[in-house]
């Protein structure tokens, strides 16, 4: 496999157990009514319509985008709906980004890096491009008016990623000089098939060392943890759980490395992209984000408190509790006897 910091962010990654990571671009939608007081619920294919044709149209680069790839989920009672809340909300991905990829063949090793920055550069500038172009749009649909709202979701965005664990760790590094320097190293990873991480022919439920397998691929491990994620289905309703997301059948991963570099590289490539299996034809549009809870130092915490309760001898226990006791009891027979003596 080619080193992760030469990898464009339009190339596809084969990583192990017949998974890649393709590229595409993902942006968020929101639709608004111009007329708050709308009451008619709003024509979900003709709002495809309208904004597969605009991808075609009105682009510097026309884009064509299935209508498998463009996830819209209407408001289901509009009578509930208070004046700010919108209509509808959703997803576009634009899986085909090709011409994007720089036609000229990188013949020196010297200017390999150079061209991944070039490509990384123009794939930047072409998604913002396309946020800034549809943000805002009115469309017409049957004589309803209604304005379009698009960004770019953050576990997609790398640069503000990094941007939030460079602060949030400036001000953890505040005063340490003995300790080094602190860098996080942990991704966490919601949303993807939990068969693909399982041992096939023995369970649908992932497998710590299939997962480990797959993850290696960026670098060395220092932890791992595997979970049903239950918590992503938690809170959405059934029209929700529709784009992609079913209880039970994704898996959260979250991986701690050894090492910075591996941590950083991963989650870059990560950003960005979709997995797909070999054989399906299905593509998991996973969220990826860093570790900012520190779920494994927390969890050694724990461990770690109730190892020591374990152990704890059952002498010290007994005098911890006696030594509970003892202030009342103490406090009441010094007290007696001084009665006594001062009364003599």
């Amino acid at each position: 496999m080619r080193p992760l910091e030469t990898l464009p962010p339009t190339e596809t990654l084969e990583i192990e157990n017949g998974l890649s990571l393709v590229p595409r671009v993902k942006l968020n939608l929101t639709i608004h009514p111009s007329l708050p007081s709308v009451s008619k619920p709003i024509d979900e294919w003709q709002l495809k319509r309208a904004l597969i044709d605009f991808l075609k149209t009105s682009l510097s680069v026309s884009v064509t985008v299935p209508e498998e790839d463009l996830q819209i989920k209407r408001l289901k009672d509009l009578k509930k709906r208070k004046r700010d809340e919108p209509v509808a909300h959703g997803a576009l991905f634009i899986r085909d980004i090709r011409f994007l990829s720089s036609k000229k063949k990188i013949e020196e090793v010297d200017n390999e890096e150079e061209d991944v920055k070039e490509l990384e550069k123009k794939f930047l500038e072409w998604r913002s491009y396309v946020a800034e172009k549809m943000d805002g749009i009115e469309l017409n649909l049957e004589g309803v008016k209604y304005n379009l709202s698009v960004e770019i979701p953050a576990s997609d965005d790398f640069g503000r990623m990094r941007k939030d664990w460079e602060e949030s760790y400036a001000f953890r590094n505040r005063g340490y000089s003995r300790g080094g320097r602190q860098e996080p190293d942990t991704i966490v990873l919601r949303g993807v098939p939990s068969r693909w991480f399982a041992e096939p022919r023995v369970s649908s439920k992932p497998s710590m060392l299939v997962t480990h397998t797959i993850f290696s691929t960026f670098g060395k491990i220092r932890n791992l943890n595997v979970s049903e994620d239950e918590d992503l289905a938690k809170g959405m309703d059934e029209d929700e759980l529709d784009i992609g997301i079913v209880s039970g059948l994704h898996c959260k991963i979250i991986v701690q490395f050894e090492k910075y570099r591996d941590f950083y590289n991963a989650l870059k490539v990560l950003c960005g992209r979709s997995l797909q299996k070999q054989g399906s034809r299905l593509s998991a549009d996973y969220e990826v984000t860093w570790d900012k809870d520190g779920f494994f130092r927390n969890s050694r915490s724990q461990n770690q408190e109730k190892s020591s309760k374990m152990q704890e001898p059952a002498a010290v226990r007994y005098r911890s509790e006696a030594s509970r006791r003892e202030p009342h009891v103490s406090e009441f027979t010094s007290n007696d006897t001084r009665r006594k003596r001062f009364k003599e």
